[in-house]
């Protein structure tokens, strides 16, 4: 039994995982079970003001530690750097399209007018679009990726901001105005990879995902999540982190950013067997180059966001 969320995507990540394993091993019988999490439940509120980290996995990692299902599919994107000790991740797909995408009423993002309305629920993107461009307003988007569309069609937006792999995996490429370069847009940490989460003593289940399981993107996931479990921070903070391989070279690039467009950007790199080693020292040269600062203020502004939205 996989557990995953009900949404479009979710559902085609936990079928895409399903019809590989099943086309492994022959006999097998896989079902899915539906999970409702709190990041679903709750739309009337940004996702940076309701104050948890495991928000589309908390629901889904219960089901799993009562035994109702076996493994759980995610976009590693939303996983928490740091997993409970009972689970693990069994494998790591191989990584598709990681950039974010562009969609948009008025033209690429250079072409935006002045103050057009960019939707987009995550820090990490709303600081870097500011950086590019500080007349736009961010304003907070909630729902699956159909419902974001149709927000953006009935004029609710100028354009809003999707990761390129759920619109690939979707059919919808043919919506993306503009792909945005990491040089522009660095994506979020582990962006464009799925991640198959089991219990670490389930011997059955790691033997049976093993196949599925890509070392080159295992690599980069294990130095982009470690760099994000040394900032300290969960997945809703403006940091984002993208690994790239050359040969057995493994390069890190990470930034921390604030809600007015200020960055901190930093690169190391090393060999592919240090990736969490690599993901480390990034965390501490932002933390030397003012990034601990940035943070800081955007974790507070978060916070007084989230309190206010609790008494209201």
């Amino acid at each position: 039994m996989i557990g995953t969320r009900a949404s479009q995507l979710a559902l085609w990540q936990s079928n895409h995982v399903k019809e590989r394993l099943c086309a492994l091993h022959a006999g097998l019988t896989i079902a899915l079970e539906r999970i409702s999490t709190r990041g679903d439940e709750i739309q009337d509120r940004p996702l940076a003001a309701i104050g948890r980290n495991s928000l589309f996995v908390a629901e889904i990692e219960e089901a799993l530690r009562s035994r109702r299902v076996r493994l759980a599919v995610h976009s590693a994107k939303d996983l928490p750097s740091t997993l409970p000790p009972e689970f693990t991740i069994v494998a790591y797909s191989e990584r598709v399209d990681p950039r974010d995408a562009l969609i948009s009423r008025a033209g690429r993002l250079a072409e935006l007018p002045h103050g057009a309305r960019v939707g987009t629920s995550s820090p990490r993107r709303a600081c870097q679009l500011k950086a590019r461009r500080p007349d736009l307003i961010c304003l907070d988007i909630r729902g699956n990726v159909d419902t974001r569309l149709a927000k953006l069609d009935r004029g609710d937006y100028d354009a809003i901001v999707l990761a390129a792999a759920g619109l690939t995996r979707l059919g919808w490429e043919g919506r993306v105005t503009e792909y945005l370069e990491p040089e522009t847009m660095l994506p979020a940490v582990a962006q464009g990879i799925l991640a198959i989460e089991a219990h670490a003593d389930d011997a059955e289940v790691a033997a049976l995902c093993a196949p599925l399981d890509h070392l080159p993107s295992r690599r980069c996931a294990e130095a982009e999540r470690a760099f994000l479990a040394a900032m300290g921070a969960g997945c809703n903070a403006p940091l984002a982190g993208f690994a790239t391989l050359a040969g057995d070279t493994l390069t890190l690039t990470a930034l921390v950013g604030a809600p007015d467009g200020r960055l901190v950007r930093v690169q190391e790199y090393g060999a592919i067997t240090d990736a969490v080693a690599i993901g480390e020292r990034a965390a501490a040269a932002l933390a030397r180059d003012g990034g601990a600062t940035l943070l800081a203020e955007a974790l507070a502004q978060s916070s007084l966001a989230s309190q206010s939205s609790t008494n209201g």
